[in-house]
């Protein structure tokens, strides 16, 4: 091989190894910040961890059990040192036994985050195709009473699907799909359908807040000069608008999925509360009011995890979709 050759792909590699370098940095920096964000927060919740280990203050533990307890959790130790301590096992991916179910956190987190992961990237998914047809929708004839009838009525319709809290869109679903037309189980069920609820609940709003940034990219988009150039070399409006402006338009949504997916995963708390599901946000939410550590600590550095994957990945989509940011000497932002 030539060293013409060798040097143009070693000049294509160096910036995607700094990049990786960056993203590596950046993902161990994250994840730090979190373990300690959640060690200590968890530890401003009143109540006593020991009581907590021993099934809460109704179990009348004595004094000698609560101080076994705390020697034996080394919840003795000063604070800084339980910090360090907690930090060296998570190195190890070590995250402890549950407090309140006796179970390698592990496992917990293994038989709960399938459930989890499915209800938000098939929330994610719909709330793209939502978006999309609200961002085409909206910029139907451009220009035109009817474009400007349309885009008013796709706005109305994006800010007030973003605008709307979980609690209160699951509480509505329920009675109008479960209580009066009787179509959906008002609970999360085994089969297909006890899943429509939820990621109903979760998409809606991530779609509102997807259409408006599309939306505008769009109609850019219609208006730039490639699609002027698509025009004039006799590419029909539909052409334009499927083959050239939609891909420009859905950038910005791919670089808001990373964001989207941490939104639908931190809304699992309340949806899976509400339809009973099992999963992630559901034993999250059991394990801050238990104050079991060990399991709070590990389900926010698995989502964290998941929230940098989605982030990589979500770059790659953007590098597909956009040809200039492929150039060789391109720096992509971190």
């Amino acid at each position: 091989m030539s060293v013409a050759r060798v040097e143009p792909t070693r000049g294509r590699l160096r910036p995607l190894a700094r990049r990786f370098g960056v993203r590596l940095a950046g993902a161990v920096l994250v994840l730090w910040a979190v373990a300690t964000i959640t060690f200590f927060a968890i530890r401003l919740i009143p109540g006593d961890p020991a009581q907590a280990i021993l099934g809460g203050p109704g179990s009348q533990a004595s004094a000698e059990a609560l101080e076994a307890v705390r020697h034996e959790y080394g919840l003795d130790l000063p604070l800084l040192q339980q910090y360090l301590l907690a930090l060296g096992r998570l190195a190890t991916w070590d995250f402890g036994t549950s407090y309140a179910l006796r179970q390698p956190v592990a496992e917990v987190i293994a038989a709960q985050l399938p459930g989890t992961f499915a209800l938000a990237v098939i929330a994610l998914a719909l709330a793209w195709v939502i978006a999309l047809a609200l961002a085409l929708f909206s910029t139907l004839g451009a220009g035109t009473r009817g474009g400007r009838i349309a885009a008013a009525v796709g706005g109305t319709v994006e800010t007030v699907a973003a605008a709307l809290p979980h609690f209160w869109l699951a509480a509505v679903l329920v009675v109008v799909f479960s209580t009066w037309l009787h179509l959906l189980p008002p609970v999360s069920t085994a089969d297909a359908s006890g899943l429509v609820l939820p990621v109903v609940t979760l998409a809606i709003p991530v779609a509102g807040f997807l259409a408006q940034v599309m939306r505008e990219s769009l109609q850019q988009a219609l208006g730039a000069p490639f699609s002027l150039s698509a025009r004039s070399r006799g590419e029909t409006e539909g052409g334009v608008r499927f083959r050239h402006a939609l891909r420009h338009a859905a950038l910005p949504g791919v670089n808001l999925s990373a964001w989207a997916f941490g939104y639908l995963v931190s809304g699992a708390v309340v949806v899976e509360t509400i339809f009973a599901r099992p999963g992630l946000g559901r034993s999250l939410l059991q394990a801050v009011t238990l104050r079991d550590v060990p399991l709070v600590t590990g389900i926010v550095l698995v989502s964290a995890i998941a929230y940098i994957v989605v982030t990589i990945v979500a770059d790659l989509v953007s590098v597909a979709l956009d040809p200039r940011l492929r150039g060789p000497a391109r720096e992509f932002a971190a």
